[in-house]
């Protein structure tokens, strides 16, 4: 098997702990263990309590019941039972991929967005089209095009909603249309949900509220800031469910009892960890939003308050090179766009910490006055 370098994953190895101002990623600022603990008003006594009397054995293999019952609530129809833990959202993109897909099928793969959707389709001996996105149409990707590509064989399409790296939502109506399309072949929707709006919730829907066949991945990486714990899950149906059972038994046991108390905690905390990065996103949004009217070498398309965005910034070199020499020289680090095969642009992750936000982009701007 073959497979492509992860083109992000290759550079942020490499870089990011050489960062000062480290405004690249896509997590909404991680939360440090005492803010986690915070979130009950208890300094997580109960949470230690409860912690204290576990053994440190295997736990719950696909997730503890508290587990799946917490993610069971985020979508309207889906049992409790038909949740699988899984390592991380890549560990649930993973496990659906590695089920479902075999040598010839044909998979249509949103293009740019998390390069997984696509390299690891082709590593398994997919036939892979890819539907482009459009930045003059809002970086979403024509409904148009979908019908040109998809055929009576098409086993799967895979998207990335919100999308990595330029922060737009696909909302409901488009995705109907995409739904309408798959049911014509009876193809599979899998969609990597990892990011929500948080100036309007309602604005998402998830791929299993709308179609029998969609298959939502997920974690606690993103809009729930705790990417240290590791946990993501797989929502479906039960017969999908059942078929990744087998799968995950060669990929993973579990994701450790520690892990999935935690994952359950912050759950059962939501409302309080998405007001805290509600008012965080909001505000980061308005100073990135100023530093764009005001930097003439930089233009976005603005995201739709997730935690990623992909601006374009006007340079006369080649865009990896740029990022280097802005991360050796004034300490900021960007993902250059030709990770994600767009030279021209960079991932910038405006919810960093807003100070390091304000001091990232004001680096960032004197770095392009060379050009001036």
């Amino acid at each position: 098997m073959k497979i492509a370098g992860f083109g992000v994953e290759e550079w942020l190895n490499v870089w990011e702990k050489k960062a000062t101002y480290d405004i690249a990623q896509s997590t909404i600022s991680s939360m440090t263990m005492q803010e986690v603990l915070d979130l009950d008003g208890e300094n997580g006594k109960s949470f230690y309590d409860l912690l204290n009397k576990q053994k440190m054995n295997y736990g719950w293999i696909e997730g503890s019941p508290e587990f799946k019952a917490e993610v069971a609530k985020l979508y309207k129809n889906i049992s409790p039972d038909n949740i699988l833990q899984t390592n991380g959202a890549t560990g649930a993109n993973h496990l659906a991929l590695y089920a479902l897909v075999e040598p010839g099928d044909h998979v249509i793969s949103e293009y740019p967005s998390y390069q997984q959707l696509y390299d690891i389709p082709k590593s398994l001996g997919a036939d892979v089209d890819y539907w482009h996105i459009h930045e003059e149409d809002g970086w979403y990707p024509d409904i148009e095009e979908l019908k040109q590509l998809i055929r009576p064989n098409t086993k799967l399409i895979c998207l990335n909603n919100a999308n990595n790296p330029t922060g737009t939502i696909l909302d409901r109506d488009f995705l109907q249309q995409v739904v309408d399309l798959a049911k014509t072949v009876g193809a599979y929707v899998l969609v990597d949900e990892v990011y929500l709006p948080l100036d309007d919730p309602s604005k998402f829907t998830s791929i299993v509220d709308l179609y029998d066949k969609g298959i939502a991945t997920n974690s606690l990486s993103k809009t729930y800031s705790v990417p240290g714990i590791r946990v993501g899950w797989t929502a479906t149906n039960s017969e999908l469910a059942d078929l990744f059972r087998k799968y995950r038994d060669y990929t993973m046991i579990c994701c450790g009892v520690f892990n999935d108390m935690l994952a359950t905690y912050v759950l059962r905390n939501r409302d309080k960890v998405l007001e805290r990065n509600r008012q965080l996103v909001l505000n980061n949004l308005k100073i990135y939003s100023d530093w764009i009217e005001s930097e003439p070498r930089a233009s976005v398309i603005m995201p739709q308050a997730v935690s990623t965005s992909f601006p374009k910034l006007d340079v006369p070199e080649d865009i990896e090179q740029f990022c280097i020499r802005l991360l050796k020289e004034e300490g900021v680090l960007l993902v250059p766009g030709n990770r994600f095969d767009m030279p021209g642009h960079v991932r910038l992750g405006y919810c960093a910490q807003e100070d390091a936000l304000r001091e990232g982009l004001k680096r960032l701007s004197k770095f392009l006055r060379q050009y001036d």
